[in-house]
């Protein structure tokens, strides 16, 4: 018999069976009468039953019945806990089933979940946890960082406050806030809290009454880099440092120091410091053309002039012609020698007649007007740098040992992959001169370039260093212009462009990680597919033409943070790329603390622990940057500093951010500390060369 017509048949009323005594449910047993189980008829519930046998068992399975558990033999029959209603239970009781227990009916599951938050709201209904409690000491004042999760990570509004206690006994406290990224909930947590003296002891507590266990706080970054020896040189950077002077800093140091430097030039020339030349005919603000050169400006175009003229006779066809590079367009006249061109006639008859010399769109809110007459414009690319070579641009970098044979482990550090961190190559330059002016001199940095092959890219992304420099100080991205359309509009010129550090294929917007755009004229636009761009493109390419490269380092600013990999996510449910094993992480922070010490040693600076760590964790999800490609594609260790970290106003009780080119002293002050960081991987590598023999 099926399930279904088991059911049918059973009785449809009240049932009332009289068991043995049961366990935990229904009336106590005496030793005159037996408990009842009753269900009502379209009641369901979970009953444990005393089969007599195994073929009423076997009959139940075939018939489809809802076993619960796995049945186990029994002295004078087989125990099997079925979910029945009160007319199945009938029918089963009826057929030689003995209930003995009634487990559970459909309705307790709501009453038990009432009777558990009832519970919770009574006791502590979260578990506090410290991910982070870290302590030191810099410009002569002591700080103090936490973390704390708490498992109650679906409730936006509780609150956590950290309680501290020093070794005099003085206390304090501070609240921490919520930080979730990609709708995830990652942490509570707070900025470096200013103390008077070392913390012994950190307490965390909930809005839900739960509590951390006390913690006593690390001292970071737990790292001592060795002292500079007497007569060490360093400070070889004076000023701000564009393209073309870093160019020639490469070429000296290579005359300079030919026994220990290579000059690579990288195999990809970029666009170099270009663009097309545009115009408007007409009026932006009422009606216009964007008439745009198809070569460079550089290229001849610079200078061209273009107009629109009203022929003065009727029924004239709209016609153009190109003559002593002057664009001459006559627009089109009706019976009564009306013009009756419209911006998009002319845009169109422009790229059509001259596809190879020109195109033109009608400029945002103009389409469909009709065309003004214009008098001569220039068509012009915009650009201001005068004193920068405008054709494509070798890439250049520096392979500073004293053996450069592939023979000895690598170290690649590469800087200002956005166009707009001025202090980056300040920090690979000054890092290059210690190496070189120091080989001479002192035995420590000999045995480093004895034993380390070290690669340096001072500009990954010239065109656009070049372009921050001279037309657009925030300018992040390359000089490549992607866009189509409308967004070829001159007024969008300062956002066009690739961010490098999204062009990358590993973890890339291709493949559906977070942290990139499509949208040409965004900060993140990744181009129109991974590595289009040849900046991208040489960085990987110098990686792999040096199999030997086990190490390398990005410097970006600003923030002071210094991240690996993972570097990105699928933004749907924040699925990282695949985490560094368990040993590769440690590898990780164990070498950070060395080179945040080094960073450390020059004024002071500390890079907080909660800006340590994978990129995807301490920041955000970079899709296609360049650390992922070399550690998941080459293998290599990759790391990122952001240098320009925070700075205590101590008269203000704030923290206070530095910008990607302040003052020189400051970005000077940066060179000097992050080389010092640079330098620190560089004695990294050299002990793991030593540690593998």
């Amino acid at each position: 018999m099926s399930a279904r017509r088991w059911a049918a048949t059973a009785a449809a009323a009240l049932v009332t069976a009289t068991v043995l005594a049961p366990a935990g449910r229904g009336v106590a047993a005496t030793p005159d009468a037996a408990p009842t189980i009753t269900l009502a008829a379209g009641q369901t519930g979970l009953v444990r039953f005393r089969l007599p046998g195994e073929a009423m068992l076997a009959r139940l399975v075939d018939d489809g019945a809802d076993l619960a558990a796995h049945p186990r033999d029994e002295s004078g029959g087989v125990l099997a806990d079925l979910v029945v209603t009160g007319a199945e239970l009938a029918d089963l009781t009826a057929r030689g089933a003995q209930p003995v227990q009634l487990i559970q009916t459909a309705a307790d599951g709501a009453r038990h979940l009432a009777e558990s938050r009832r519970a919770a709201r009574t006791l502590a209904t979260d578990t506090l946890h410290f991910l982070q409690a870290y302590w030191w000491t810099s410009g002569g004042r002591t700080f103090l960082q936490t973390q704390v999760a708490t498992t109650a990570t679906d409730d936006p509004d509780v609150e956590i406050t950290v309680t501290w206690t020093t070794a005099d006994g003085t206390t304090g406290s501070y609240a921490l806030r919520r930080f979730s990224d990609a709708g995830e909930y990652q942490y509570h947590y707070a900025l470096p809290q200013p103390l008077p003296s070392r913390p012994v002891s950190v307490t965390a507590t909930s809005s839900l009454g739960g509590t951390a266990r006390p913690t006593t706080p690390e001292a970071w970054p737990g790292a001592q880099p060795p002292a500079q020896p007497s007569g060490y040189q360093s400070d070889f950077v004076g000023a701000y440092m564009t393209p073309i002077d870093v160019r020639a800093r490469i070429g000296r140091l290579a005359r300079q120091y030919p026994d220990l430097v290579d000059v690579i030039d990288l195999p990809d020339k970029t666009q170099g410091y270009r663009r097309t030349a545009a115009a408007y005919l007409g009026d932006p603000n009422a009606a216009a053309v964007v008439v745009e050169s198809v070569k460079f400006g550089a290229q001849g175009m610079n200078g061209v002039q273009a107009r629109t003229v009203d022929p003065g006779r009727p029924n004239r066809p709209l016609t153009a012609t190109y003559r002593d590079r002057v664009l001459t367009v006559t627009l089109a006249t009706d019976g009564g020698g009306k013009v009756i061109s419209t911006t998009d006639d002319v845009a169109a008859f422009i790229s059509a007649r001259y596809p190879q010399r020109f195109r033109a769109f009608a400029e945002e809110g103009s389409e469909g007007l009709p065309m003004p007459v214009t008098g001569p414009v220039r068509l012009d690319d915009g650009l201001h740098g005068t004193e920068v070579p405008q054709h494509p641009w070798t890439v250049q970098a520096l392979r500073i040992g004293a053996v450069r044979d592939g023979s000895r482990i690598g170290v690649l550090a590469y800087s200002q992959e956005h166009a707009r961190e001025w202090a980056t190559p300040l920090v690979t330059m000054e890092f290059a001169e210690r190496l070189l002016a120091n080989y001479a001199t002192d035995p420590a940095t000999r045995d480093l370039l004895q034993s380390v092959d070290v690669f340096v890219i001072p500009t990954v992304n010239p065109d656009g260093a070049n372009y921050s420099f001279n037309d657009f100080n925030f300018q992040r991205k390359n000089m490549v212009n992607h866009c189509t359309g409308q967004d070829r509009d001159p007024v969008y010129r300062d956002l066009w462009g690739v961010d490098v550090n999204r062009n990358y294929a590993v973890g890339s917007l291709f493949d559906g990680y977070a942290g990139a755009s499509t949208g040409c004229l965004s900060g993140t636009y990744a181009g129109t597919g991974e590595l289009s761009e040849p900046e991208s493109r040489n960085v990987i390419a110098l990686a792999r033409a040096h199999q030997n490269i086990e190490f390398a380092l990005n410097v970006h600013s600003y923030g002071g943070y210094f991240m690996w990999p993972p570097g990105a996510y699928q933004a749907d449910g924040r699925i990282t790329l695949p985490r560094p094993s368990i040993d590769e992480s440690k590898y990780f922070l164990d070498s950070a603390r060395r080179i945040i010490a080094a960073i450390g040693s020059y004024r002071g600076t500390v890079t907080w622990p909660s800006y340590t760590g994978p990129v995807a964790d301490v920041l955000y999800s970079a899709a296609g940057n360049s650390a992922d490609e070399l550690y998941y594609d080459q293998g290599i260790f990759a790391w990122d500093f952001e240098v320009g970290n925070d700075r205590w106003n101590e008269s203000a009780q704030r923290w206070e951010g530095v910008g990607f080119q302040p003052p020189f002293d400051e970005a000077h002050a940066e060179s000097q500390e992050y080389a010092a960081g640079l330098m620190e991987l560089v004695r990294v590598a050299h002990d793991r060369a030593a540690q593998q023999g």
